[in-house]
């Protein structure tokens, strides 16, 4: 399966792609316009997109009432431990979802322990959305709260805000491989760097389930290319 992954998957919807929406948070963070002008930028010299837009979304509420049952799937970043309660009696139980436990532009670190209340038989998708610099024991503590779904990965941190693109590859390779030579029930999602078909076979050769894009949507003669090889070889 292929996902578009945010902000594009907000707004591109494609057969044999599966959007993610998001990511969402409990209370709304209004302002996303203005930090898209303000920190989206392309660093010619590494030749990636920055930016620190800091989950800027309408609520969870508004993604709820949204919601497309089995034709999406709804990213929710929990900001604070006390929030967790919350958002788990807010969305339905067979809403799928995709925890952001990684996003490197808010002022505060997304919350990643007591976050198994989230796993029930009735979503089809409660994914994990790892960080670039996820640590082995990080990863196996995801695994033993009951976690099978990883998507690596979110941005890389850096002075900016984080950057996204083919600078991830190396960070995704080596979770791909700790997942899967320690865990041989687990779904991983490859995310970060994918460019053409060939990026594609790379992380399929490395044992990826899925695959997400997300900055080659930036450059839609790229992606269209990139989308027709899909169709053909699908």
């Amino acid at each position: 399966m292929f996902f578009i992954n945010p902000p594009f998957g907000n707004y591109v919807n494609l057969p044999m792609c599966m959007p993610i929406k998001g990511s969402f948070t409990l209370y709304p963070r209004p302002g996303l316009i203005g930090q898209i002008f303000k920190t989206l930028r392309y660093d010619f010299n590494e030749g990636v997109w920055i930016n620190k837009i800091g989950l800027r979304n309408p609520g969870l509420t508004h993604a709820i009432n949204k919601y497309k049952k089995h034709n999406e799937i709804i990213s929710i970043a929990i900001m604070d431990p006390r929030e967790i309660k919350y958002i788990y009696n807010k969305i339905p139980d067979d809403m799928d979802i995709e925890i952001n436990v990684s996003c490197p532009n808010t002022e505060k670190n997304m919350v990643s322990k007591g976050i198994g209340i989230f796993l029930n038989y009735e979503r089809s998708w409660c994914i994990i959305k790892l960080g670039p610099l996820s640590s082995p024991e990080l990863i196996d503590n995801y695994y033993k709260q009951g976690f099978r779904q990883f998507h690596c990965s979110n941005t890389l941190p850096c002075e900016r805000g984080g950057k996204s693109g083919h600078v991830l590859k190396p960070y995704n390779e080596k979770i791909i491989q700790h997942i899967k030579n320690n865990y041989d029930d687990c779904i991983v999602i490859a995310g970060g760097g994918i460019q053409n078909y060939d990026d594609i076979r790379h992380y399929k050769k490395m044992g990826a389930n899925h695959f997400g894009f997300s900055s080659v949507l930036f450059h839609p003669i790229k992606f269209l290319k990139l989308y027709l090889n899909i169709i053909m070889n699908s």
